[in-house]
């Protein structure tokens, strides 16, 4: 398989270069991309130095690397396109165009998308995930009324990481809750999130994907039985269907899948 560097370089946290950069080599198949990710490259000093990683990269592969940039300051990206390596600014792709049609010229400094910037949007994000930490694996019913969905499922299923990117994302206020055996032996819903039925969202899994999850968590436990397994997640869906609790299957899903998904279900609005 071939094998090809990759860079993505921001002025900032790199995480618009890194995911759009991801989103064009996830459409090629058959090459094995060595990837690096270089935040904050925001002095000339600092594009420089780059630029010496990068062409001792494409000198030690004999190949040109792929070179991602979100870098808005021109003198800077100027000297990264120099570069050995085949230079792909989403700022050159798409500024001028939207310029053009807006009929306005760009501000052409640092964005704020990822950092604090507008305090009341990180502390809306700050509140939702201090909640859904609060509120994790049933810990407490307290405040459980100003939850904007709650999470159900059995052990390992998921609800703790699509709890925490709802908050980090979304500033969705997410808690969840763990069905015990003891919660599946009953007809009834657990008495904690009982009065908050219209809040519930349910996430089940197939059992052998649970089981290969729960083995490495403990190994050769009862828990981690593929018996056990399969009972409490027929038992959870059973529990979901009786009451009416909407509910999706994570086995194959992202968390951002995960999330998109309880959104829409739920109808639930993003908080910034």
């Amino acid at each position: 398989m071939a094998r090809r560097s990759a860079f993505f370089i921001s002025d900032r946290t790199g995480i618009t270069s890194e995911s759009m950069g991801e989103a064009l080599l996830d459409q090629f198949e058959g090459v094995n991309f060595k990837r690096a990710t270089y935040p904050f490259i925001d002095t000339p000093e600092k594009a420089r130095a780059m630029v010496q990683i990068i062409n001792a990269a494409a000198a030690d592969s004999g190949l040109r690397p792929l070179v991602f940039t979100s870098i808005i300051n021109d003198e800077i990206r100027s000297i990264i396109k120099n570069c050995d390596g085949l230079h792909l600014s989403f700022f050159d792709a798409f500024l001028g165009t939207i310029e053009r049609e807006l009929g306005l010229t760009a501000r052409h400094s640092v964005g704020r998308t990822h950092g604090i910037g507008d305090t009341q949007r990180y502390d809306a994000r700050m509140e939702a995930v201090n909640f859904s930490l609060n509120h994790d694996d049933g810990i407490s019913g307290k405040d459980l009324k100003d939850a904007d969905v709650i999470l159900m499922g059995v052990s390992r299923s998921g609800k703790t990481p699509t709890c925490l990117y709802l908050a980090l994302q979304y500033g969705i206020r997410a808690a969840n809750y763990p069905l015990t055996p003891d919660d599946l032996e009953s007809s009834d819903l657990p008495r904690m999130v009982k009065p908050y039925k219209h809040k519930l969202y349910g996430l089940t899994i197939l059992p052998e994907r649970l089981q290969a999850i729960r083995h490495e968590r403990r190994p050769d436990s009862t828990y981690s039985q593929l018996n056990t397994c399969r009972r409490e997640v027929s038992d959870a869906q059973a529990m979901f269907r009786a009451h009416g609790i909407p509910f999706t299957n994570t086995t194959d899903k992202s968390v951002e899948e995960l999330a998109v998904s309880i959104m829409q279900a739920c109808q639930l609005k993003r908080r910034f």
